[in-house]
């Protein structure tokens, strides 16, 4: 992986790079993102810029033994430490070395664009409790013990840090504190407060920031070769996240379905406010819309809720005739106004309290199904005609 391919800001690059020509290298790093980010992308480019035989000034080689190692996720200092759990395939005491092809597949596949939602799907555990283990520690503080295999840095990544289970963490941290010479540890996390303080002090901290919607958008054109409106409205819905718009452009009937979704919940919701007579069979289109919402992970959960502060934050410029400020699509337009009356000025606050409250407990691994029936449920109290 090049850091040309990688999808952050340039800055951010520069700084890496920055520390390896300057050999300022911290031996533990902490990659920290939000969701839909290239981070882990960004790790592997570090390293493989970091033991590059032919480095230039801005980039390794790509041509070298070594970077055609990297290219291939195959160099023997390289080592992956990621969640993993009992599955059909390993009956008893998993660790990352049992699922190392069946993960660096994963990541090819997804062109290095990975969620623990989606390698949770892969992995199809027999539950979704998978963590970086006792055993994996064990692995890691072994092959510290030994010499690199080619004379250079000994590499750790170790992905969703925030899994690495408790009890297990404590044996990691004199190997932290006081590594072997040219050993590097990069801890990838988007849940800091779910990792240990005492392996968070031991590690210098990267912030990788959310991408830009410009960003995205340029990207998706450039991956996809879609037309430019239509990676524009992607990039809105997606916020930030890079793996949704991905999941968006590859599955285009998504998009469609997604404003379908908004506007059955919407009408369902003011039909119930308004005891209008087809509430009922309205209601049963949105139990089935959450399950199938609910189906697709937290992070899926999130977005399609982020879209729909989206709808009303352009409701509200609608209402304030600030057309050039409404960033949807003409057919989301369209829907939009038909909901004016009912999302105003006076209750948008209110609403948008509501969502970003669901947001909170979802993050927070809220039951989704209570979590999307009490929004629900809260947005028609809202819009009610009492609450105009």
């Amino acid at each position: 992986m090049l850091f040309k391919d990688v999808i952050v800001e340039q800055e951010l690059k520069d700084q890496l790079i920055s520390l390896v020509k300057e050999t300022r290298i911290s031996h533990a790093q902490l990659f920290l993102s939000p969701p839909g980010t290239h981070a882990f992308a960004l790790a592997i480019a570090y390293a493989q810029f970091l033991c590059c035989e032919n480095r230039s000034e801005s980039d390794s080689c790509g041509t070298c033994p070594s970077c055609q190692k990297f290219e291939k996720l195959s160099h023997p200092d390289l080592h992956l430490i990621f969640p993993n759990c009992i599955t059909k395939k390993v009956k008893k005491d998993p660790d990352s070395n049992l699922f190392a092809q069946d993960f660096k597949n994963f990541v090819f596949k997804n062109n290095y664009h990975i969620d623990i939602d989606d390698w949770l799907t892969e992995l199809e555990g027999e539950n979704k409790q998978a963590s970086i283990n006792m055993r994996d520690c064990s692995n890691i503080i072994n092959q510290n013990s030994v010499r690199s295999y080619e004379g250079g840095y000994k590499i750790y990544i170790l992905w969703c840090a925030d899994r690495l289970y408790h009890s297990a963490a404590p044996k990691l941290l004199k190997t932290l504190e006081e590594p072997e010479n040219n050993t590097l540890f990069i801890l990838l996390t988007e849940n800091p407060d779910k990792i240990l303080t005492t392996i968070l002090s031991r590690t210098q901290l990267v912030k990788i920031p959310r991408l830009q919607t410009a960003t995205i958008e340029k990207q998706l054109i450039q991956e996809f070769n879609i037309p430019q409106q239509k990676a524009e409205d992607i990039a809105y819905i997606a916020e930030g996240n890079y793996t949704i718009a991905r999941r968006l452009t590859l599955e285009s009937s998504q998009l469609r379905e997604i404003l379908k979704n908004f506007e059955i919940i919407f009408s369902s919701a003011i039909s119930l406010s308004t005891r209008k007579s087809h509430e009922q069979i309205r209601f049963n289109d949105v139990k089935e819309i959450f399950s199938e919402i609910i189906a697709k992970g937290r992070e899926e959960q999130k977005s399609f809720i982020k879209y729909m502060t989206r709808c009303i934050r352009n409701i509200l410029m609608i209402h304030m005739g600030n057309d050039q400020m409404v960033m949807a699509s003409s057919s989301e337009k369209k829907v939009l106004y038909t909901f004016k009356d009912y999302v105003t000025l006076k209750n948008s606050s209110a609403l948008l309290h509501e969502c970003n409250s669901a947001i909170f407990h979802i993050e927070r691994n809220g039951n989704s199904a209570l979590v999307f029936t009490d929004l629900y449920l809260k947005l028609s109290q809202i819009m009610a005609p009492q609450n105009p």
